[in-house]
């Protein structure tokens, strides 16, 4: 009941067209579509993430404070700023007198979870989705097969129709793993990135 009540909230939002062909691919369609929407909305989140770091001319200022030996100014900057590698300058500062390169492994260890934060459920997508579009395939092509088995070949409509599911949730496992790779190799890359621009 549940899912029918999702199901039909989802299809009032889109245009008809699309509904169409949603409707056409089959019931493998709906964990496509819940792939997709989970894919967007961690897509998004990392976006604004990685966005939010964009400006960090802090590092530059709190290890430029630390060589005048201002290390109470230097905590203060690295304190009230949000980028990791002030956090981790942050975590050096407090232990430089027992074991700066110690406490600062352990902060970068704690940073790189955050940076990764969610590329798991990206990553499960990107496999997810083409297995899900096959299993459509699959299923289509059971259904075809079987109006053959019972109607014979007089119904060619029947047969295509399942041929055009099995085709649809194909291409909509494709299109959900290709557009989720896109940004997950870029984060990926942004997480390796020397570049603090």
């Amino acid at each position: 009941m549940k899912e029918t009540q999702v199901w039909n909230s989802l299809v009032t939002l889109m245009p008809n067209d699309i509904i169409a062909v949603i409707m056409k691919g089959g019931l493998i369609m709906i964990p496509l579509l819940a792939s997709s929407l989970i894919a967007v909305t961690v897509i998004l989140e990392r976006f604004a993430f990685w966005h939010s770091l964009r400006k960090h001319e802090v590092d530059r200022r709190i290890l430029a404070l630390a060589a005048e030996g201002d290390f109470k100014q230097a905590m203060e900057v690295a304190g009230t700023s949000r980028h990791p590698v002030a956090r981790v300058l942050q975590a050096g500062l407090r232990s430089r007198d027992i074991g700066p390169g110690t406490a600062m492994q352990a902060a970068a260890q704690a940073e790189l979870r955050n940076l990764r934060r969610n590329l798991p459920v990206l990553d499960t997508i990107i496999t997810l989705a083409p297995l899900l579009g096959l299993l459509g395939t699959i299923t289509g092509m059971i259904s075809a097969f079987g109006i053959v088995s019972e109607a014979g070949l007089g119904q060619p409509h029947a047969i295509t129709g399942g041929i055009a599911e099995a085709l649809i949730a194909t291409a909509t496992g494709l299109l959900v793993a290709i557009v989720t790779l896109i940004p997950y190799n870029y984060f990926r890359s942004r997480m390796g990135s020397d570049d603090r621009t």
